[in-house]
């Protein structure tokens, strides 16, 4: 089978390599799409994730579907949890410390043609979500995570951001739970346009709203979801910076009292985020705007890295 594995930073090499064997609580699955994450992008640039350094060759990619050899379609829930530790019966299977996460550490991503995974990681895709909008359940589950932890109200004011796929996928959440006014921040034009197109409006200083979601990765971004928050408000903090290091002007803050949460991942989100897309209360498919062949996955990885578009698919079956 052809594998992208990335072997140090930039470097993605076309490998072929013997399909995995499952073990027994696993199940083989026939990778049909996987999509370009801004965490395999800290990996491809850095050859590293916040401390985490690359420690051998790496299969990426953790937002995936595919099918099985009984003829399953499945997305793949790429967090593989311990169910034992304190946080995992605490129920924050996110936090656990022993988590097996696809495409990080030592554990091999989706990026190739076959994958084994546990049976009970897989989820059953309806025939009307396609392989692409199976992958892009991970990050909706992301987004469900943090909209969770922002404890939207009916009736309530959002900020978002940095508009990439999450900051899109939290703005329509927001837009779906009955939020007043959805304000966001990108300085990317084609990108504020897709916000628009969701029904945000361009944030301007002094307009206050009551959660801000910061969704870029960058301190530009925080100061402005800061700078948005009302006293007393809220600001989840879900980008990944590129230096490990996230800061703002404390004394603002302070003054307003604010709390600040930071997501990990998601948790007990992937059911919902099929029943989400099911019930069309998100779009995922439209975010969805390059694709290319596994053959071509350094080109992938340029384009994303670019920010070219929204969403960038590697479709391992797909001919060149």
């Amino acid at each position: 089978m052809k594998v992208a594995r990335l072997h140090a930073a930039g470097e993605v090499r076309i490998l072929n390599e013997p399909s995995p064997v499952p073990a027994g609580d696993e199940t083989l699955v026939r990778v049909k799409a996987v999509g370009l994450c801004g965490s395999d992008l800290h990996w491809f640039t850095r050859a590293a994730i916040g401390d985490t350094p690359l420690q051998r060759p790496l299969v990426l990619g953790h937002e995936a579907a595919g099918i099985t050899p009984a003829g399953q379609r499945v997305a793949v829930d790429p967090s593989i949890s311990c169910g034992s530790c304190e946080y995992c019966l605490e129920g924050h299977p996110n936090l656990c410390p022993y988590i097996r996460f696809a495409g990080h550490g030592l554990q091999d991503g989706a990026l190739r043609e076959m994958m084994a995974w546990p049976n009970n990681r897989l989820a059953a895709l309806p025939a009307s979500l396609s392989d692409a909008d199976g992958a892009m359940l991970e990050p909706l589950g992301v987004a469900l995570h943090a909209v969770d932890l922002g404890k939207l109200s009916v009736g309530a004011r959002v900020a978002i951001c940095g508009c990439g796929p999450i900051g899109l996928l939290i703005l329509q959440l927001a837009r779906s739970s009955g939020a007043a006014a959805i304000y966001y921040t990108e300085p990317l034009p084609h990108r504020g346009e897709a916000a628009r197109h969701f029904g945000g409006t361009e944030w301007r200083p002094g307009v206050e709203v009551d959660v801000a979601f910061e969704c870029a990765g960058a301190d530009g971004a925080v100061e402005d979801a800061i700078s948005a928050a009302k006293p007393g408000g809220r600001v989840v903090i879900v980008g990944i910076p590129d230096d490990d290091r996230t800061s703002f002007t404390a004394s603002v803050a302070r003054r307003k009292g604010l709390t600040i949460k930071l997501a990990r991942r998601m948790k007990h989100a992937f059911t919902r985020s099929i029943r989400t897309v099911e019930a069309g209360l998100v779009d995922v498919r439209s975010l969805v705007t390059h694709r290319f062949p596994l053959t071509k996955a350094a080109e992938a990885f340029a384009a994303a890295q670019r920010r070219e578009g929204l969403k960038t698919i590697i479709e391992p079956w797909q001919e060149a």
